[in-house]
């Protein structure tokens, strides 16, 4: 601060002494100043701190501007280009233009006052003849190692600063219209940008587009006047044949800044640029552009063409159009709320350039940005896609074209129609037919896969595509076309034909499963379509691949709403034909089944199928599945799918027992539960080999809960025999309740194309893991082992459960013996009571009794636990005496007493 004070006395005295001084000594004292003021500059860390530093800028600037006059004057172009570098370069005793220069350059960072002395000290018409000389005049000098010298970098640093500084003020601008330099350096860069100092045209660039954001209505008169945009768009015409498409993208991106910044001003240079050929030399331009590498000229062109979209809104009236709305309509929409106050399009014109664009090129960046600014354009004003639409037709003309264009460019616009739908909420009906024709050609795969993908998208917006796609006859091409597919799959069948059926083409088939899924999902017409039209049996045969079962499933139960016989026929014929290894198969095939079983509706043509016979012929099929270790087919599967299968195939069977007396009673007639009990029973982990050992004494006892507890939650170690016996247990339990089919254990998984399959992701580590309660019913996030299993004790130990299915309790009786093995005595005889205490507790009211009243559970338990009736000291005779107690004091059923 101390020295900022004595600087500020000492200028004090130099504005004292100077009237009195020659101009000579007056120079001399000021430039003996400056090195004090930059001394002072850089001890405060950029601070300045200093009462006359306006004043102080005029001088200083004034000083510079008298310098580069004198330096210029009377000099041959190339002559006084030499002389201001060596002006602005010179160091050791004579170096007082770098001086000038540095300190104006330090003082054009202080505020808007100081800004404005040292544009009024003629400065900035100065510093405009510098800057076209440099550009214009390239000088040869340069360092040893043949780069621009770490000084004349420096100095072009400062000039440029000092530069974009001034400009950007409207008074900067102004002071410049003194001199002619401005249009003859606009012009310089339109004709002699390949002949220019390349060291140079960055900072140009930067300085004119300065100049061009802060135009006046002076400037636009004089640069007007000049025919300065007539004459630059003349010599772009002849560069734009000349030189690098890269380089005449630059020099134009520059002209077209004067024209777009100019508009809200005055129309005048727009006007001047549309007379003049102007969107024809930009379109010329950018064609030239076609086959640049990436990156390659990117930010030049790229700026062209966002003025170019921003041009689209510049005219002087609104458009007036009066488009014909196709019926039907999105209940939602409205064309009159569509219109609003915002950027509409005034100027087709220049919309015409970005559609010849994409209409002559193939070019993946030119094309892709060209639907980027229709986007753009939609989203300043949703009003614009009708103007546009109504008049030039760009997305009409667009899909006429589209399969010519690169793969990212047919999925970007497909995109930009869907948002159509999506986003304006408009069925474009004259569009979507073009759509379907493609579809219908088929020229190229991929576009008709992209365009189809793009249907299906909207049609899952609303039921309503469900009617225009069948009205349009969309739903019967796609059925021919997959009639033809499965005659083709049918005669593959077994067979391996490397290449086939790969790729783009299988994707279509499965984009058009999805898209014939979606218009039947609730649609009963188009369902009852696709069954007139006879494609029941040709649907079923993509059942088989699992990238397409998803879809054709999602049919198949579309399909139940209008005859639930033919439904459950197909998925029970399916279930029973299908081989053991094809497991995954199996599990589609039961979740769907599970799905249609939520309506009571279906559940006597389940019956009347053969349903549970079906069923119950799963677990047949699954003998010794569940040993350990496991072997043959079943090593590859994994345990833990097996586990799966043996879910989903009870939870189908309490399914279509739920509130239905008729299943009930012919579950239990026919002798099911029985049949059920003997295939849980041979899956390999329940005992099958005769005697075994009963221990004298248990060292333990615990609840069925805890067993539940410990082989899942804790560390302790447990056989896989065992936790699998648990595992069908814990779902019989639920069966009994009749809240099987509610329960979730198993995480979800739908495979889509570019998946691998199921099998080939089953490894070791997928084999011996057992399945953990991803997720409970009701709750949309994963629950942890801990919190399926939590309070176990609390929760099977109720004292009053009901009992929905009697015979699912003979079930769990009729396992109790097989609950051992060999080696695990102590805990086969620990389990074993652990079931028979739980059993003891679902019959405890007498509620529950009535309920088993004629289950034949009594003559179960004599039958199948024959040795622990009559040894008394079987551990088992206690509490299985206890059970039979309680049922016999309801009721004594007649085979019983035999």
């Amino acid at each position: 601060t101390l020295q900022w004070e004595i600087l500020g006395k000492q200028f004090v005295e130099y504005e004292q002494m100077a009237p009195f001084l020659i101009p000579e000594e007056q120079q001399r004292r000021l430039l003996d100043f400056l090195p004090l003021f930059l001394k002072a500059w850089e001890q405060s860390a950029g601070v300045i701190i200093f009462p006359n530093i306006q004043l102080l800028a005029r001088e200083v600037s004034k000083l510079l501007t008298k310098e580069i006059k004198r330096n210029l004057n009377g000099k041959p172009a190339e002559e006084a280009r030499l002389a201001l570098e060596q002006l602005l370069q010179q160091k050791g005793e004579a170096e007082d233009g770098r001086l000038l220069l540095k300190s104006v350059y330090l003082l054009s960072q202080a505020d808007l006052r100081t800004m404005c002395n040292i544009i009024g000290s003629g400065l900035p018409a100065a510093l405009m003849q510098c800057l076209y000389l440099f550009f214009t005049f390239p000088l040869k000098k340069t360092s040893d190692d043949g780069e621009t010298s770490e000084d004349d970098t420096q100095t072009q640093e400062m000039l440029v600063k000092i530069m974009l500084n001034m400009y950007r003020e409207e008074q900067g601008v102004e002071e410049l219209l003194a001199a002619d330099k401005l249009q003859s350096l606009i012009i310089a860069t339109a004709s002699l940008w390949d002949q220019c100092s390349h060291s140079w045209k960055v900072p140009t660039g930067r300085v004119l587009r300065t100049i061009s954001k802060a135009q006046t209505k002076n400037s636009i008169v004089y640069l007007q006047a000049m025919d300065c945009i007539k004459i630059a768009i003349q010599n772009l015409f002849k560069l734009a044949d000349t030189i690098p498409a890269c380089d005449v993208c630059e020099a134009a991106s520059i002209v077209l800044c004067f024209v777009k910044d100019s508009y809200p001003i005055s129309s005048a240079l727009l006007t001047e640029f549309e007379n003049n050929d102007g969107y024809q030399l930009l379109l010329k331009i950018i064609l030239r552009c076609e086959g640049l590498q990436q990156n390659e000229g990117d930010p030049y062109l790229d700026e062209i063409l966002d003025m170019l979209t921003c041009l689209t809104t510049c005219g002087k009236t609104e458009l007036k159009v009066s488009g014909n709305i196709v019926h039907p309509q999105l209940p939602h929409f409205n064309f009159e709320q569509t219109r609003s106050s915002g950027m509409t399009v005034k100027n087709l014109q220049a919309f015409q350039v970005l559609q010849s664009v994409f209409l002559k090129s193939n070019d993946q960046h030119l094309c892709g940005r060209i639907l980027e600014a229709v986007g753009t354009i939609w989203a300043w004003d949703t009003v614009n896609f009708f103007l546009l639409e109504w008049t030039l037709q760009p997305i009409n003309q667009f899909t006429d074209i589209i399969h010519f264009k690169p793969h990212p460019v047919q999925v970007q616009f497909f995109r930009l129609v869907e948002s159509i739908v999506l986003d304006l909420s408009y069925v474009p009906h004259e569009i979507l037919k073009k759509v379907q024709y493609l579809i219908k050609e088929n020229t190229i795969p991929f576009c008709t896969l992209t365009a189809l993908r793009c249907l299906l998208s909207m049609t899952k917006k609303d039921l309503l595509f469900s009617d225009i796609f069948r009205d349009s006859g969309l739903l019967g091409l796609l059925l021919a076309l997959l009639r033809k597919q499965a005659k083709i799959l049918r005669k593959l069948a077994g067979t391996h034909q490397p290449g086939l059926e790969e790729g783009t083409e299988k994707e279509l088939n499965a984009v058009m499963l999805k898209m014939v899924a979606a218009l039947t999902v609730g649609s009963v017409r188009n369902t009852v379509v696709l069954k007139d039209y006879g494609m029941v049996p040709y649907i079923k045969i993509f059942l088989d691949d699992e990238c397409y079962r998803s879809a054709t499933l999602s049919i198949l139960e579309q399909l139940s709403v209008i005859n639930y016989e033919e439904y459950m026929s197909i998925i029970i014929g399916a279930l029973c034909s299908s081989t053991q290894g094809e497991l995954h198969l199996k599990l589609d095939l039961l979740k769907s089944l599970l799905r249609i079983l939520e309506s009571p509706k279906s559940h006597s043509a389940f019956r009347s199928c053969s349903g549970f016979n079906g069923l119950l012929s799963l677990l047949s099929d699954m003998e010794g599945a569940l040993q350990d270790p496991p072997s043959g087919l079943w090593a590859a599967v994994g345990q833990n799918c097996v586990l799966e299968l043996v879910f989903y195939t009870l939870q189908g069977i309490t399914a279509a027992l739920h509130l239905d007396p008729v299943n009930s009673n012919f579950f239990q007639r026919n002798g099911l539960f029985e049949k059920m009990a003997e295939d849980l029973g041979s899956l390999g982990c329940f005992w099958t080999q005769g005697e075994w050992q009963i221990p004298l004494s248990l060292e333990r006892t615990r609840t069925f809960g805890e067993f539940l507890d410990a082989a899942f939650c804790s560390s302790e170690p447990f056989p896989m025999w065992l936790k699998n016996c648990i595992w069908i247990l814990n779902f019989l339990d639920h069966m009994v309740k009749g809240t099987l089919h509610l329960e979730s254990y198993f995480k979800e998984r739908k495979p889509e194309m570019g998946e691998a399959s199921r099998d080939d992701q089953e490894g070791p580590q997928a084999q011996e893991e057992h399945p953990v309660a991803f997720k409970r019913p009701g709750n949309k996030l994963p629950a942890s082992t801990h919190r399926l299993w939590g309070n176990l004790e609390e929760k099977w130990e109720m004292g009053d459960c009901a009992i929905v299915h009697p015979g699912a309790v003979c079930v769990m009786v009729r396992l109790l013996p097989k609950l051992y093995k060999e080696g695990h005595s102590q805990l086969s005889q620990e389990i074993q009571c652990a079931v028979v205490d739980h059993i003891q507790s679902l019959v405890k009211s007498e509620k529950s009794r009535q309920v088993m009243c004629g289950s034949g559970l009594l003559s179960t338990i004599i039958t199948s636990c024959q040795d622990a009736f009559r040894n008394e000291s079987h551990p088992l005779h206690l509490p299985l005496t206890r059970v039979f107690e309680k049922l016999a004091s309801q009721a004594i059923e007649p085979d019983v007493l035999r």
